[in-house]
């Protein structure tokens, strides 16, 4: 494993994150994308190949908190010391873990989030977050309240540093001049949506985190496995998807990841991936590692140990100048 300081902080990470959205997730007739057995399996793969960044959520799982809890039985039981690993957990969404979620279980209030970091530090068993997200943006409390508790969970010493998910740029700018202007803590990581078929979308975005130093830690970096080339398009223009695969269980699929231009950028990838004897999946995620604009560390969600021993092997790849700037072309040549 190859490692990378995070963004402008003094953190060393893995060029890999290993995220765990599906730890006891329950989607459609199938009750867990992952259980308990195959979560503990994949973590303790993740930590022998050396990746020491894990990024999940208070809301991950069913009962939410689901995955916060099965991390921190597994550190507790493999006995890893904290100061080696780097951990990310988020807030804002609705919390069932107390039944009906009350007016005040969502969103990024002070007494959501100062109730939240609570519950995610005793679930994780550990007396601070590396990085603690704001999952999405509130709307309804002004942000000056949301960044002073965040900023007094930093000074109290329960988190290292702060991210924020997905938004829009001109929300992540008034974060930051509003951290700026009242001498409050900043953003350092940002986690968008960010693969080479989803890029231009964010590009505001990320020219953002370009300029203030952020680290991008990008979820869906594989277009919600579009980019490991398993799909095949059908005469009629739709995705033939495999059983089981986020194709076959997401109606949102070909919408959101199977455009025009993500088959121009698949196909591209696909070349590239014959050239240096690698799999789609380590060229698209390689893409991603070697930005050079900021620090990009993908987040992967593995289904199985041999998917992300498959992924890992990205870190050993090198595109070049021309390959990198072929799929590159590709994403730009079609416009959707």
């Amino acid at each position: 494993m190859e490692y990378t300081t995070l963004g402008n902080t003094g953190t060393t990470v893995s060029q890999l994150c290993f995220g765990t959205w599906r730890f006891g997730r329950s989607t459609g007739d199938l009750e867990n994308e992952t259980d308990h057995e195959e979560a503990r399996e994949l973590l303790d793969a993740a930590w022998d190949h050396g990746i020491n960044f894990i990024d999940t959520a208070n809301v991950y799982g069913d009962p939410n908190g689901t995955s916060e809890q099965w991390i921190g039985e597994w550190l507790a039981d493999r006995d890893i010391d904290r100061e080696d690993v780097v951990l990310a957990s988020k807030v804002y969404f609705p919390f069932d873990g107390r039944g009906e979620p009350g007016p005040n279980d969502s969103g990024l209030g002070r007494k959501h989030i100062r109730a939240q970091i609570e519950g995610t530090l005793e679930r994780l068993g550990t007396d601070y977050l590396d990085c603690y997200y704001i999952h999405r943006w509130d709307e309804d409390t002004p942000i000056e309240e949301t960044m002073a508790v965040l900023t007094e969970l930093v000074r109290e010493g329960k988190v290292h540093y702060l991210g924020a998910s997905t938004m829009a740029a001109w929300q992540l700018t008034k974060a930051l001049w509003t951290s700026d202007a009242e001498d409050l803590a900043r953003f350092d990581v940002t986690q968008p949506m960010v693969n080479a078929t989803h890029y231009d979308a964010v590009g505001d975005y990320l020219d953002v985190c370009a300029d203030q130093e952020l680290a991008v830690c990008p979820y869906s970096p594989l277009a919600g496995g579009f980019l490991t080339g398993k799909y095949e398009r059908t005469d009629d223009g739709g995705v033939e998807a495999p059983d089981g695969s986020r194709g076959a269980l997401d109606d949102m699929f070909e919408d959101l990841y199977a455009t025009d231009r993500a088959w121009d950028v698949l196909e591209a990838v696909e070349d590239v991936a014959d050239e240096l004897d690698a799999s789609p999946a380590q060229v698209s995620l390689r893409w991603l590692v070697e930005q050079d604009r900021f620090t990009c560390v993908p987040i992967v969600g593995a289904r199985s140990p041999d998917q992300l021993a498959e992924n890992v092997g990205a870190v050993e790849l090198e595109l070049s100048d021309e390959q990198f700037e072929r799929i590159d072309a590709a994403r730009t040549a079609t416009k959707d």
